[in-house]
């Protein structure tokens, strides 16, 4: 059984901030899963079905994928994890990627990035079967989301749109910010924003490392999301009292304060921006559990056969 605390419990002692809290939102969300996933077992007799490559040993890829995994288990999904060492080939991994597509019991296919050098991660995403491509990487599924068809949305800016739904953030007629332009997060972001759909009907301005004065814009934003990591990057004479800031940083320093070792920062100042806004995610508590939210409900999108008959 999910359960967190009511949205209204999180409102801030400073001012009338109020977090954007992703633990929250998840937990409900996965309740919600968890329900799907069992009428989906009861229907067809089988578990939605994910399955993770993994190259090497990157510290940080093994802690999300081990996330990822986790929460598969917890809503009712069948995980897999596939393994191969960083001395992989190319021809390889594209094999395996291929003999997955052609595996009927799989709903989903996941490859962590980054992969070693030698191992062209464009050719390795075009592989995979945009049917089962729930982390919405494939060219078909980011060209049919900028067409507003259905399709699987990356599972960061799909995480993030639903948790703006979850706070009820208006969204249209604002003008919004996105700090970075990956092919992961800010691009997709940018275009899911513009939408004519909730969220979205935004203006949008899309600023990159070769922006020049990035503040005169952050300024300017009802919605600032940003994702471009490097620590606290945005501080808060670069913010507009009162604007929704959606931090997707993701900065692991080492620390001896923790028992991991280390401590994570966001891409936002979050104490001296926090006081000036009307709503702000955490780092850690906010969008990365929301990316998870965005790939069991891409996974389970795909069980259910919502997006491709």
């Amino acid at each position: 059984m999910y359960w967190a605390s009511p949205i209204t419990n999180h409102q801030s002692q400073i001012t009338n901030m109020q977090l954007l809290d992703g633990k929250y939102v998840s937990e409900k969300l996965k309740g919600e899963i968890a329900i799907e996933a069992a009428k989906i077992l009861k229907r067809t007799g089988r578990k939605p079905h994910l399955v993770a490559v993994l190259v090497g040993h990157d510290g940080g890829s093994e802690t999300y994928v081990a996330s990822k995994m986790r929460n598969c288990e917890a809503v009712g999904f069948k995980s897999s994890l596939v393994r191969y060492e960083s001395t992989v080939t190319e021809e390889e991994l594209l094999a395996k990627v291929i003999e997955l597509n052609a595996d009927a019991d799989i709903d989903g296919i996941i490859v962590q990035l980054p992969l070693p050098k030698h191992i062209d991660p464009d050719k390795v995403t075009e592989c995979i079967d945009y049917r089962k491509d729930v982390d919405g990487f494939h060219p078909i599924n980011l060209g049919r989301m900028q067409r507003n068809l259905p399709s699987f949305i990356p599972a960061t800016p799909y995480g993030i749109t639903l948790m703006l739904k979850e706070y009820n953030i208006e969204t249209s007629g604002k003008h919004c910010v996105v700090v970075g332009r990956s092919n992961i997060v800010g691009s997709p972001m940018s275009i899911l924003m513009a939408r004519n759909t909730y969220p979205g009907n935004c203006t949008v301005t899309l600023c990159h490392s070769r922006t020049p004065d990035i503040k005169s814009f952050t300024l300017d934003a009802d919605i600032l999301i940003v994702a471009i990591g490097k620590k606290n990057f945005i501080t808060a004479d670069m913010v507009k009292p009162g604007a929704v800031v959606i931090d997707v940083g993701m900065n692991r320093e080492v620390s001896t304060a923790t028992k991991s070792g280390f401590k994570l920062y966001g891409d936002v100042d979050f104490e001296n921006v926090a006081p000036i806004s009307s709503y702000i995610t955490p780092v850690p508590g906010g969008v990365g559990l929301m990316t998870i939210i965005g790939l069991l409900k891409n996974t389970l999108a795909s069980a259910n056969k919502e997006v491709y008959r």
